[in-house]
């Protein structure tokens, strides 16, 4: 009984979160610039679905005179219902193709809207950042943004404009057929009476069956869709990581291996995929045979006024054209509830998606957060700072840090001592501990990781990043590619290529100093890209800061036992066991430690 109970609370909170999502989703598009468009797109649906709803009651009116021509033999009667036919089906025609173009246009005006929005939601300040952090929510945005919502936008437009059809047929046919039911009479002890509405009654009991058996047996659908999307995002996102790996991977010899894991990702979406193969093949012994029944169904209970004599052939096959007509609107259920099951599972991947967006600005709001000022001298200021994450908190040995332009500080941090939420931290994109940090104003600041990023585009964009190219003279590109050692570059300027993959793991470390050459730091802040130079590259990379840059401050997270005598002071990283942790949402999955990601060396603050 109690698991009863249980299974009925879980269906109830499924439902409330369905329509919360649902609302949520709608809300935004009602929000947008294009509503409108939106507004008007739907009107001319509406318009295309009654008309074509008119024509079919035109239609199954034509039936009788067709039918009774052939009855009687008439061939002039039936030329004549011929041309009739001819000029129905012509309208019917032209309205179908308009309503194939308006549903292609809805899609892409919603596949624009709804792609921008979570676009524009995911790029938010420190937002893509966070939710790499929160958990599985976070796993696999290009998946949501991309593939889910092409499938969402879909299924919504083909199932709304089925609805809609459906509906208006329902409301058109079934006065129809409940006129055309005072045709069927039936004799009982010598006694002749028709049933009001018989035929309505009739096909509402075999529809409303059919609609119920179809929910029982298809409901589970809806989850098992929900899990393999997730587990479809998982192998997408292995074998990209695989293709991007491909030259290490064959250094190492270690296909096999990258093999064996990519058959394991394989194996739970072929294990889903069985799960959703018996739950549709159940759903069809349902939707299957109610369909072929159907085809002698409205005969068989319209029978009784034929033999009778009360029905022409032709009233009969006009009986039964409006019995199809309301039992196929009544039958769209269950012809589509496995779409319906899909485009409930996508709808739950793609609105909680948005929801995490968001809501990701909440994440640790029972936590305090780290102080950001603006200093009014040139100066970078670290009072008390404290950094907290889930696992633990990290603060610098000294309590009170003030580093002016010029200065070179190392701090030094075990690897997985905090290093990069410290890193993290300074740039503003986590804001979770306690303390306080003072950057001076109106100067720019510039963070590098230990992975360079090299945005899509030419070599010339990938150095002026995140500035336009217009914001550096064109010799100054050559220069700075020259004093890296990287002038065989030069000719690759203007050529537009996936950088990361073109080049060399050398050539890409040292890019990101030919890009501080370009923009001029005055506060320069490196996580471990100093440490990943060989000893020659490195060299280099120092001698700018020597020379170039010799009044910006440095402030390097890296070894203790690097660079000798360029640092004029050292810090430490410690570990606070006493120190606030962070308090993660609770709808919010906390993330394990190796998954906390750093800035990029793009990151600019100004």
């Amino acid at each position: 009984m109690m698991d009863q109970k249980d299974r009925q609370a879980a269906t109830a909170e499924r439902q409330n979160g369905f329509a919360a999502q649902l609302m949520m989703m709608i809300r935004a598009l009602l929000a947008s610039p294009e509503r409108n468009q939106f507004f008007l797109l739907g009107f001319a649906i509406c318009a295309v679905v009654a008309a074509t709803a008119f024509g079919q009651i035109k239609l199954n009116a034509w039936n009788q005179p067709f039918y009774d021509s052939l009855a009687h033999k008439d061939l002039k009667e039936f030329i004549f219902q011929l041309w009739v036919f001819v000029l129905i089906a012509g309208g019917l025609l032209i309205l179908n193709v308009a309503q194939t173009w308006l549903n292609q246009m809805s899609r892409i005006k919603l596949r624009g809207r709804l792609t921008r929005d979570l676009i524009d939601l995911w790029l938010g300040p420190t937002r893509a950042f966070r939710l790499a952090n929160a958990g599985e929510i976070g796993v696999n945005p290009d998946q949501r943004i991309h593939e889910d919502v092409r499938h969402l936008v879909d299924l919504t437009t083909d199932l709304g404009i089925g609805l809609l059809q459906a509906t208006l047929l329902l409301a058109c046919f079934i006065g129809v057929l409940w006129i055309l039911s005072e045709g069927v009479m039936f004799t009982l002890f010598g006694q002749r009476f028709a049933v009001a509405g018989y035929m309505v009654w009739t096909a509402l009991i075999y529809s409303g069956a059919a609609s119920w058996m179809s929910w029982r047996v298809g409901n589970p659908l809806i989850e098992l869709n929900a899990e393999r999307y997730a587990r479809e995002a998982d192998l997408r996102s292995a074998l990209v990581r695989v293709n991007d790996r491909t030259d290490a991977i064959a250094f190492y010899g270690g296909e096999a291996d990258e093999r064996g894991r990519l058959h394991q990702e394989l194996e739970p979406v072929l294990g889903i995929m069985r799960r959703l193969v018996t739950g549709v093949t159940r759903l069809t012994w349902v939707t299957a045979g109610y369909g072929w029944f159907a085809i002698v169904a409205p005969i068989v209970v319209a029978a009784p006024g034929f033999f009778t004599g009360d029905l022409s052939f032709g009233a009969l096959m006009m009986v039964v054209g409006a019995f199809n007509q309301v039992q196929q609107a009544l039958r769209w259920f269950v012809d589509n509830f496995s779409t319906i099951a899909d485009w409930r599972a996508t709808l739950l991947r793609v609105a909680s998606f948005r929801q995490a967006l968001v809501d990701i600005d909440k994440l640790g709001d029972r936590t305090r957060r780290i102080e950001l000022a603006v200093s009014s001298e040139e100066k970078l200021e670290f009072d008390n700072l404290s950094v907290a994450s889930p696992s633990a908190c990290t603060r610098l040995s000294e309590r009170h840090v003030t580093i002016r332009p010029g200065e070179r500080i190392l701090i030094i941090a075990k690897r997985g001592a905090g290093r990069t939420n410290f890193f993290s931290a300074l740039a503003g994109l986590w804001p979770w501990g306690s303390g306080r940090i003072a950057r001076p104003a109106g100067q720019t600041m510039m963070f590098m990781s230990q992975r360079p990023y090299l945005p899509a585009g030419s070599l010339r964009a990938a150095l002026a990043y995140p500035a336009p190219v217009s914001a550096f003279p064109d010799d100054a590109f050559a220069r700075a590619l020259e004093r890296m050692a990287l002038s065989h570059l030069e000719p690759e300027l203007d050529r537009t290529r996936r950088w990361d993959r073109e080049l060399s793991g050398d050539e890409q470390q040292k890019l990101p100093f030919a890009r501080l050459l370009l923009h001029r730091p005055r506060w320069i802040l490196i996580n471990e890209a100093l440490d990943s130079l060989d000893e020659e590259n490195r060299a280099l990379a120092l001698d700018i800061f020597t020379l170039e840059l010799a009044d910006a401050a440095v402030l390097n997270l890296g070894r203790a036992d690097m660079q000798k005598g360029f640092f004029t002071r050292v810090l430490h990283l410690i570990d606070d066991p006493t120190g606030e942790r962070l308090a993660l949402d609770p709808h919010l999955m906390e993330p394990p430690p190796s998954t906390v990601k750093t800035a990029t060396n793009a990151d600019l603050i100004n």
